[in-house]
C-alpha cells in the first residue's frame, strides 16, 4: 500500500483522537504518551513485529498493550490502542501518531522542521535557528527534529515541507561544481 493512501486511512484515527482528547484536556498528556509509544516501538523491533503481525489474535496483543501501558499513559491512550487493535489497524501506528502531531502542530501553529547538520547543534543554536524558522515561516512554535550527517562537512541543511534550505558546506561545493560545469 503507498504512503498516501496509508495516510488516508490514518487521518480519521488521528483526528478522532485529537477530538476525544481535546474534549477532556488532554492534548499535552496524549502528546507525551504518544511520543512514549512511538520511541518504544522504533526501539522494540519484536514489539512493533508482535502487533504489525496479522496471525496473532486480538486478545493476545491487547494483553500485551495493557500489561506495558496501564499506569504509564493515559486511559485514552489505552482505549484507542485497543480500538485499533480491534479494527486491525495496529499496525498502522506510527503512521496515526505522526498524523495526529500534524494536527496537534497545525493546531497549535507549530511547524516541523528537519534539521540535518554536520555537528550537533548546541542549545544556544538550536534556540537561534528556532526564533529565526518562526520569522521565516510565520508560526508560533518551531519544533527541530535534527540529525547528525558528517558527510555535510559543516553548516546544515533545513527542510520544511517540501521547502528546503541548504547552508552546508557540501551543498555548496556542489553548487559550484554545477557552476562551472555549465562554463
Amino acid at each position: 500500500m503507498s504512503s498516501q493512501s496509508l495516510s488516508k486511512i490514518a487521518l480519521p484515527y488521528a483526528e478522532a483522537l485529537l477530538e476525544s482528547v481535546q474534549a477532556v484536556n488532554l492534548v499535552e498528556e496524549t502528546n507525551k504518551d504518544l511520543s512514549l509509544i512511538s520511541t518504544a516501538l522504533l526501539k522494540s523491533i519484536d514489539l512493533k513485529s508482535f502487533l504489525d503481525n496479522p496471525l496473532i489474535v486480538t486478545i493476545a496483543k491487547k494483553e500485551v498493550l495493557n500489561q506495558l501501558l496501564t499506569n504509564q499513559v493515559n486511559n485514552y491512550v489505552l482505549r484507542f490502542l485497543l480500538l485499533l487493535i480491534d479494527r486491525r489497524r495496529i499496525s498502522l501506528l506510527n503512521v496515526i501518531i505522526d498524523k495526529y502531531f500534524e494536527l496537534v502542530y497545525k493546531l497549535e501553529s507549530t511547524i516541523m522542521a528537519e534539521i540535518s547538520t554536520a555537528v550537533m547543534l548546541t542549545e544556544l543554536q538550536q534556540n537561534a535557528l528556532i526564533e529565526k524558522l518562526k520569522i521565516i515561516t510565520q508560526s508560533k512554535n518551531v519544533k527541530l527534529a535534527i540529525q547528525v550527517n558528517p558527510d555535510l562537512i559543516a553548516g546544515f541543511i533545513v527542510q520544511i515541507g517540501s521547502k528546503i534550505i541548504d547552508t552546508s558546506l557540501s551543498g555548496k561545493l556542489k553548487q559550484m561544481a554545477s557552476y562551472l560545469n555549465s562554463i
